[in-house]
């Protein structure tokens, strides 16, 4: 009998595809990773196509197992962790997409959420699952498919159709259309899921016209869902762990005690702090959300959203072309000492928590005859450590809980400047784990605590460990001064698109 060595973890992203190995030491073993196309038919609109992100997720899959040599045999189990939100419904005949992805970027139902505060539907949505009505969550992309895809509302009323965020298509793809299912954490994300009863809600199903048969069963984050089809792998594996992308990340850096926060640097900037078995109400623009539904009892989080932090990276790169890959960033701001009046407000797609204006839009201010590509790359690194203390300034409100560190990982967290300015500016310890793929590791200790691959949360929290910590060593008033300049340029961010003729 083959031992089994790995937890197999696909990581499904914005904008890759990703899959990694995990042993029983915690450690890394192979990691594989594909791009695939981001597709822009119109401004504020952001779509994928779900069979790139399935194909492109099976490919590395297929490659990671392979640089191991010892095949599928050797898999204990498979863990999930998926970009939220990023709405997807298909033919249940023919397994088919009916339209492309509607990702979570996207802003096309804007107005439509307008109607509904409008509608004084604010508080009904908030209360039962902890959300704000904003284009972000899932149910109004689902809502615009169904009314705008020819045939797709006379489809689902009859049945036909599955809708599923992407952990849900990939579980659809990896069974062969036997199952379809996703976690809590994900259905948290739809605006249909009620965070108290842990159901779909019938009342928020009405309200958006959702036929209750498209949607996907609700599972814990860490449970044996079922199998893939043998087809797939050459070999049936257990799927047995998945989280929406931040809460995998909650759980992988050991943020298991209330009050303890992490932040995620990816595409967007994710600030999540556990709030323990109680949901806390935010009077702050933040959202109540799951953090993860194990052994049968759900853990909550507040979390703040910023929808871009190393996609403002991208830009200078691929927009602005000041830099020809993302690792040049920090040598580039580090050429000043500081920001030179610069700030950079990247509300590109608006602005997330606290602001939720989903009408703000990127915003560079302060531009002088001397300000250089280094004054702005600065500027934009700058931009998602300021946008980070907006938000943990709105989590210690709600929660009343003054934080003692932050614990940080993504991409950005690899650069050194940007965390050592984080910490001044929030004024506390920042701690970068010995491994930044937290994401992963969240979604392969859920799996691995399902079937049994490790034993317990004490024996995971042995694995977590510290590479690096920065503390605050700037004068309080100086960055007080800085981040008086920052809210300045935000506000002038605010509401243009509202007010503008181009959009």
């Amino acid at each position: 009998m083959t031992v089994k060595k790995y937890i197999l973890v696909l990581d499904q992203g914005t904008t890759s595809s990703r899959a990694l190995l995990i042993d029983k030491e915690g450690h890394l073993c192979a990691l594989a990773q594909k791009e695939f196309r981001q597709i822009f038919p119109r401004p504020g609109w952001v779509e994928h196509d779900p069979l790139e992100i399935w194909s492109s997720q099976y490919e590395v899959a297929k490659e990671v197992l392979n640089k191991t040599g010892s095949g599928c045999e050797s898999i204990a189990g498979i863990g999930i962790t998926n970009q939220r939100e990023t709405t997807i419904v298909w033919d249940r005949d023919s397994g088919k997409p009916i339209s492309n992805a509607i990702v979570w970027q996207d802003r096309r139902t804007s107005d439509y959420c307008d109607d509904l505060k409008q509608h004084g539907l604010t508080n009904i949505i908030q209360e039962k699952t902890g959300l704000v009505p904003d284009a972000y969550f899932s149910a109004t992309k689902l809502k615009w498919i169904l009314d705008h895809i020819d045939g797709a509302g006379t489809k689902a009323e009859k049945g036909r159709l599955a809708f599923g965020t992407v952990d849900s298509w990939l579980i659809w793809k990896l069974t062969n259309g036997r199952l379809h299912a996703t976690d809590a954490t994900n259905a948290s994300r739809t605006m249909l899921f009620n965070i108290h009863t842990l159901t779909w809600d019938t009342e928020l199903l009405n309200i958006f016209a959702i036929p209750h048969t498209m949607l996907p069963q609700v599972k814990a984050s860490s449970e044996i869902y079922g199998e893939t089809a043998t087809r797939i792998f050459g070999a049936s594996i257990p799927i047995a762990g998945v989280a929406g992308d931040q809460q995998a990340a909650l759980f992988g850096q050991m943020c298991n005690q209330a009050g303890m926060i992490k932040n995620t640097y990816g595409t967007g900037c994710f600030i999540m702090m556990n709030t323990g078995d109680k949901p806390i109400k935010s009077k702050n623009n933040l959202l109540t959300t799951l953090a993860w539904v194990y052994d049968q009892k759900p853990t909550y989080a507040l979390e703040g959203s910023i929808f871009i932090a190393g996609a403002v990276v991208q830009w200078l790169r691929d927009g602005l072309g000041i830099i020809k890959n993302s690792g040049e960033i920090e040598n580039l701001a580090g050429q000043v000492t500081d920001n030179g009046g610069v700030y950079l407000v990247p509300a590109f797609t608006g602005l997330g928590a606290p602001y939720w204006d989903q009408y703000a839009r990127g915003t560079i201010i302060g531009i002088t005859r001397g300000t250089t590509v280094a004054h702005i790359a600065r500027a934009a690194l700058e931009s998602i450590a300021y946008q980070t203390k907006d938000v943990l300034d709105a989590m210690t409100a709600d929660s009343e809980i003054m934080a003692k560190e932050l614990r940080v990982d993504g991409g950005a967290s690899a650069n050194c400047l940007l965390m050592q300015f984080q910490s001044d500016i929030l004024g506390l310890k920042v701690i970068r784990p010995k491994i930044l793929e937290t994401t992963a590791m969240g979604a392969g200790f859920l799996a691995g605590l399902a079937v049994g691959f490790w034993p317990d949360i004490e024996v995971i929290n042995s694995l977590w460990q510290k590479d690096r910590e920065f503390s605050p060593n700037l004068q309080k008033s100086l960055t007080e001064r800085w981040l008086l300049d920052w809210k300045e340029a935000v506000n002038r961010s605010r509401s243009w698109s509202k007010s503008s003729t181009r959009e």
